[in-house]
């Protein structure tokens, strides 16, 4: 009788997208499970940034996806767990509160100009941002919630991006050597937009979203020993729509630029020996996301369209997924 082959060694990597990110992440993440017949939650490592760390979170803390599918429909199924969150007003609204009017970051800003190449240009401006004065506490208390002891599981291993705001270093909280945070600090950390939110200090030391640096952060994941590598990732796509507004067209020109990175992230994964599948919005996601990641007003929209359109890309490996050994 033959041994049962093992099963693939699997890693997870959800990106950043605010609000309608999250959604559509949700919506893919519950088509991938079931094409796959496999619990997200039985991951090696578990990578999350901005949006992505929330449910990076979630996971790793024992949530499943049928109950982030619930909480995103306002659903609470027999089981499930009561928790006090509002996808729609958690993150403060469709617009950011006035910010200060003092310069994010002198230190990163002064980095920038000494090591121009050290310093990513996106990094570099969010140094430029002024002060941001939303605040994600609700965010916090949603992951305290989920695991009220904050305790950093072992597997899944969590690993949450962020941004030392002075330095501009990535910081994969959670990961080995990395500082030390509360789960629920780290993902406020992580989904700190420069100019929108106040930027953590942990430690001492500030924090701001991860997704400054990297959309997804999927080349940690080089070197890790998996076999298998999904990462959804709401800023990148492989089918665009085309929006005749001049900013719709500005973020699908942004987007593009995005999409290339994660493509490089990829590879450098990909020459380790990892099989690695990227899931963006295509066409149709993108008429429904629109151009305001953070309008929550198109959020179930955006949801079950990502539970539609994955499914049909998974099913017939065509746009909006990249997959490649």
């Amino acid at each position: 009788m033959s041994a049962k082959p093992k099963p693939p060694r699997r890693g997870l990597v959800l990106g950043g997208g605010g609000v309608l990110g999250a959604a559509w992440m949700i919506g893919a993440l519950a088509a991938l499970s079931e094409s796959l017949d496999w619990d997200p939650r039985d991951a090696e490592v578990v990578v999350g940034t901005s949006a992505g760390s929330v449910l990076a979170a979630m996971l790793a803390s024992g949530r499943g996806v049928e109950q982030l599918l619930n909480h995103q429909r306002g659903i609470i199924a027999p089981g499930d767990e009561h928790i006090d969150f509002d996808p729609d007003t958690a993150s403060g609204g469709s617009m950011p509160p006035r910010p200060q009017f003092r310069m994010g970051s002198r230190a990163l800003v002064a980095r920038s100009v000494l090591h121009p190449r050290r310093v990513p240009v996106l990094a570099a401006l969010s140094g430029l941002a002024p002060r941001g004065r939303g605040s994600l506490a609700a965010v916090g208390n949603l992951v305290k919630a989920a695991n009220p002891d904050e305790v950093w599981p072992e597997h899944p291993q969590a690993w949450l991006i962020a941004m030392d705001y002075d330095t501009g270093k990535r910081i994969a909280f959670g990961r080995p050597g990395s500082p030390t945070a509360s789960m629920s600090e780290a993902v406020m950390a992580s989904c700190s937009i420069p100019g929108w939110y106040a930027p953590l200090a942990i430690g001492g030391r500030r924090y701001i979203d991860g997704g400054t640096l990297s959309p997804t952060s999927l080349d940690l994941l080089a070197g890790s020993g998996l076999d298998e590598v999904y990462c959804l990732a709401p800023m990148i796509s492989f089918d665009y729509d085309e929006p005749t507004t001049v900013v719709g067209r500005v973020e699908r020109r942004f987007r593009r630029l995005m999409t290339k990175r994660v493509l490089q992230e990829a590879g450098k994964v990909r020459r380790h020996g990892a099989a690695v599948t990227l899931l963006g919005p295509g066409r149709e996601d993108l008429e429904a996301i629109g151009v305001n990641l953070m309008d929550h007003r198109r959020r179930t929209t955006v949801l079950d369209i990502a539970l539609r359109t994955t499914a049909a890309a998974l099913a017939a490996n065509t746009p909006p997924l990249s997959a490649a050994g």
